[in-house]
């Protein structure tokens, strides 16, 4: 990227946050802090209004806008890739409210990118055979869950469990939502629970805002998710199983620690984070007779120790 190209894309940065450290800067683009200070310069020096606070970082007095922007079109047909994805991977009101950000953003294309964006509909597609939210909340659960996260509002759950037929009533303070294997998610402060809970949006029967305001001051979603992953002291589990196995193995996996599969020529490798080996052994003999283990080496021994258990009841 030239000097030119750099200190357009900085100012559009510095518009993008209230506040913007050197540093992020610096690590965005992959230069010196010195470098940086000499482009913030250069932007006042052409009567970009800017404050300064040693400490803190830079911001663009109120008021200032730049004026419409120009896409690459390599962003214009990233714009239209997110666009596909989004109609299929959340719910329809923020679809909806994408679409709608879309015509802003392709208004102030040039008529060649516009043509170009026409050119490609036809050419992206985005397939998925499972919706990931229950019917009944399909319209608005992402939308209400963020607007309540953000006025720090009460929501209302009827919910049903993992292998449960009960539906459950809770009230909750949500976190923060997360998109993972499939499904959305939401954590969330159970008062049912006393505690924090992964609620997934499939489950969500019925969902409301209520008028209640929650006064407890709740962790990011990403110091959340770190926090747990100290307290879990999670273990790696790597196994190979035949493809046949594997395919009915379906979303019960995910409740077992599932990360991620490697599909080979015979077999399908899978990776599971689990913080209870004991457990994890006691599913996995389950199709045992189907599968190798990996990594680590004690859970071959956990197997056999459990095999031998069960060997002894029976005799």
């Amino acid at each position: 990227m030239n000097r030119i190209d750099r200190i357009s894309a900085i100012l559009i940065h510095l518009q993008s946050k209230k506040v913007v450290k050197a540093q992020d800067i610096a690590d965005r683009f992959d230069i010196s802090l010195r470098t940086v200070y000499r482009d913030i310069k250069t932007l006042e020096e052409a009567g970009v209004p800017l404050i300064g606070e040693a400490g803190i970082g830079y911001s663009i007095v109120d008021g200032y806008r730049l004026p419409p922007v120009m896409f690459t079109k390599e962003e214009a047909t990233a714009f239209l890739t997110a666009e596909k994805l989004i109609e299929k991977f959340t719910d329809t009101a923020t679809a909806s409210m994408f679409k709608s950000a879309m015509y802003k953003v392709r208004a102030v294309l040039k008529s060649s990118e516009k043509d170009l964006l026409e050119a490609m509909e036809g050419h992206i597609e985005v397939l998925r055979k499972h919706s990931p939210f229950h019917t009944s909340s399909l319209n608005n659960t992402l939308q209400n869950l963020l607007n309540s996260i953000a006025e720090k509002k009460v929501v209302q759950l009827e919910y049903r469990a993992f292998a449960s037929t009960e539906k459950t009533i809770r009230l909750i303070e949500p976190v923060g939502i997360f998109y993972s294997n499939g499904y959305w998610h939401t954590i969330a402060y159970c008062r049912l629970r006393d505690d924090y809970r992964d609620f997934r949006a499939d489950r969500i029967l019925k969902l409301n805002i209520t008028d209640e305001v929650f006064n407890n001051t709740h962790p990011t979603l990403k110091s959340y998710f770190e926090q747990l992953a100290r307290e879990e002291n999670l273990e790696k589990v790597v196994i190979n199983l035949d493809k046949q196995t594997a395919k009915y193995l379906t979303d019960v996996k995910y409740y077992y620690g599932f990360v991620s599969e490697n599909e080979h020529d015979d077999f399908v490798q899978m990776t599971f984070l689990t913080s209870q080996l004991e457990l994890f052994t006691r599913w996995f003999s389950t199709f045992a007779d189907r599968a190798e283990i990996v990594y680590p080496e004690i859970l071959k021994t956990h197997l056999k120790d459990h095999l031998e258990r069960v060997a002894k009841k029976l005799s």
